[in-house]
């Protein structure tokens, strides 16, 4: 069990986070995760429109709750002097990161750029998350993780052969962007222990795809080799793909050579453990079609769990192709407490998954869900002299 009032292994980290939607906010609920102070800023007319976004818990999405818990929520709009004059002021209140996903050159445009923000205190970690970074031909242009996961690379490697192509339901070039925005931060806060300075990191979402297709790069600068799609298996690597079971799919992997022969012994096939031409991958691979075919033919034979069974004795790599639904009644997944309950505003409560990965003395934890819109603006604006009369106005104005 998770100590929800534990210090973080980051509580001495002050975050402030722009911009709205996934990349950046993925970025900061990492770092918030792990027990930085993050206080999200958000348009005071609607706030991040994730609040609205997929399933519904009254006016407020489950989504919200999730990528938002942890972070301090208060609102200001950019779009005008005084918000900004705004924002400047709490940033001089000490910030040791600034978050921000806007097209490259608005924060510039508002006087909020890097150099600006250096010249409140030369300290502070600029993270940069855009479409296509922050130069380039195509900087300028708007970057959703879909369209970056097409011209990245990852979506022609995604799909059936001789299908079309196909994108997860998931936005992964937003998650993996945070992930790498995340990981640079800490690189740059380890940095300026040393020199004393913030620096700028530029994460782009095409990059962040890009840097996850392995060795697609050099197979094909140095052999000519484009990788393409091919469902479920993965070329080059035997035995690694989907069988058919009689009640569903199962997922194998047994590409070692050691495995494999486990393998071709569990499902009654002595002959193929034995043959010399597949004692090493490459050889499997040349003939992975008849590899492929001993496999299907067992598992056709068997449920599942008959399968599963079979092969996790032999010690085989394998698993069922699991849903939500299957994922939150599995028993390991239950043993590592990967799944938080929380109440809800509306009285109701929800699970959330745990923050991961574990660390053993300052585990990530979460301490509270995704926030109402504005509802630190008297506490984050109070500290710095504006009472309640003062931040009513502002209200009222628009300005927060």
């Amino acid at each position: 069990m998770i100590d929800r009032e534990a210090s973080g292994a980051l509580d001495d980290v002050r975050v402030l986070e722009l911009g709205q939607l996934l990349a950046g906010p993925y970025a900061g609920a990492l770092l918030a995760g792990f027990g930085a102070d993050v206080v999200k800023v958000e348009p005071p007319d609607g706030g991040d429109p994730l609040r609205r976004w997929r399933g519904l818990d009254g006016d407020t999405s489950l989504w919200w709750r999730s990528l938002a818990r942890n972070k301090r929520c208060i609102t200001a709009d950019l779009r005008v002097a005084e918000g900004r004059a705004l924002l400047r002021k709490v940033i001089a209140n000490g910030v040791d990161v600034v978050i921000e996903n806007f097209r490259p050159g608005r924060m510039e445009a508002w006087g909020l750029g890097p150099a600006d923000l250096w010249a409140i205190d030369p300290r502070i970690v600029v993270l940069r998350i855009s479409g296509y970074g922050q130069d380039g031909p195509y900087a300028a242009r708007p970057g959703f993780a879909n369209v970056a996961e097409a011209v990245a690379g990852l979506r022609h490697l995604t799909g059936d052969p001789d299908g079309a192509t196909v994108r997860s339901n998931l936005s992964l070039g937003d998650t993996l962007a945070g992930l790498y925005g995340a990981f640079a931060v800490l690189a740059a806060l380890h940095e300026r222990s040393r020199s004393g300075l913030g620096q700028v990191i530029d994460c782009a979402l095409t990059e962040a795809v890009f840097s996850v297709l392995e060795s697609t790069l050099p197979e094909f600068d140095r052999l000519g080799i484009v990788r393409a799609r091919s469902g479920a298996a993965v070329p080059g690597i035997a035995p690694s793909n989907t069988y058919n079971c009689r009640d569903g799919e199962l997922v194998i992997g047994a590409n070692g050579d050691a495995l494999f022969v486990r393998l071709m012994k569990a499902i009654d096939r002595p002959e193929l453990a034995d043959d010399p031409r597949l004692c090493h991958n490459d050889g499997r691979v040349a003939h992975v079609g008849e590899v492929d075919a001993a496999i299907a033919a067992w598992c056709a034979t068997r449920t599942k769990a008959e399968a599963l069974a079979d092969l996790l004795a032999a010690e085989i790599p394998c698993g069922p192709i699991n849903s939500i639904a299957d994922i939150a009644r599995d028993p390991q997944f239950l043993a590592r407490g990967m799944f938080e309950r929380w109440p809800l505003p509306s009285g109701a409560e929800t699970a959330l998954p745990r923050v991961t990965p574990v660390l053993s003395r300052t585990p990530a934890a979460t301490r509270f869900v995704g926030a109402a819109l504005g509802s630190h603006n008297a506490e984050i604006y109070g500290q710095l002299g504006i009472d309640a009369t003062a931040l009513a106005d502002l209200r009222a104005r628009g300005i927060v």
